[in-house]
């Protein structure tokens, strides 16, 4: 009947008005969720920005010290190696003067020579014993003069005592004596040097792998900043995309709702 078919007609219009209301709220509750996205990912863009800016000027900074470290380093290699020369230098002269003052001490204090020279003589006299030591006092001499450091003024004192004529060899082996600790003094002194020197050099260099790390580190980070801008920059495209395309689902439904309800509208009236 009429008003079977009415009814059933204004029950259609209702459910569509319904389910029309339905999709407009969920389109809406999708539209919130989107833009709610989308301010979520511009906001970590611009924080993933500024982390770009402040990762670039610490690889600016640490570029410097690089740069300042490795002239350091550079400095300090080649002071070193010139104090090394000087050192070896130094420490090879040591060497043959602590050689020539132990040669001295033993001439100094052996007394065979001296007690063979008796021997030979039934009764020797003043004189001949004066010889004799004076021969010990110019071996003596001989040996110290050999040394490449016989112009150490050390050394020289040690040869003018030698040279002296009154008194025995007690003055002249308490001045070797002396020089000996002294000179071991002065080479434990340059190998404490050296090893700080070389310590130094170990520390800058560990220092210098320590910042190429740390520049690596912050070129990576950069690089990963990077592709995460580039990633919410492709995400936030496609929420921007699927809000417009949400506008026009809804644009479209709401034409076709509209459509619908002046048919509806036409066929009361012309019932």
């Amino acid at each position: 009947t009429m008003e079977k078919d009415l009814a059933e007609i204004t029950a259609t219009e209702e459910a569509a008005i319904k389910d029309f209301e339905a999709m407009m709220a969920a389109k809406a509750k999708e539209t919130e969720s989107l833009g709610g996205a989308i301010e979520a990912k511009t906001e970590r863009l611009g924080k993933v920005g500024i982390e770009i800016v402040e990762l670039k000027e610490e690889v600016s900074d640490t570029t410097k010290a690089m740069e300042d470290d490795k002239k350091f380093l550079a400095d300090l290699a080649k002071n070193c190696g010139t104090k090394e020369k000087e050192w070896e230098v130094r420490s090879a002269m040591r060497a043959e003067e602590l050689l020539a003052l132990a040669e001295t001490i033993k001439i100094l204090n052996d007394d065979d020579a001296l007690e063979l020279f008796k021997k030979t003589l039934p009764s020797p006299s003043l004189l001949q014993l004066k010889v004799s030591a004076k021969a010990v006092r110019q071996r003596a001499m001989r040996v110290l003069r050999t040394a490449s450091g016989a112009h150490d003024p050390r050394l020289g004192s040690v040869l003018l005592a030698l040279a002296g004529k009154s008194g025995g060899f007690e003055k002249v082996l308490a001045m070797v004596d002396e020089m000996v600790t002294l000179l071991g003094s002065e080479q434990k002194a340059d190998d404490d040097k050296k090893a700080y020197c070389e310590a130094s050099i170990d520390k800058a260099e560990d220092e210098q792998k320590v910042l190429d790390q740390s520049l690596a580190d912050i070129e990576k980070a950069i690089a990963d900043a990077k592709e995460t801008v580039a990633k919410l920059t492709e995400e936030i495209v496609a929420l921007v995309k699927g809000i417009k395309d949400l506008d026009k689902s809804v644009a479209e439904a709401t034409e076709t709702r509209k459509a619908e309800n002046a048919e509806y509208k036409e066929t009361m009236a012309s019932d």
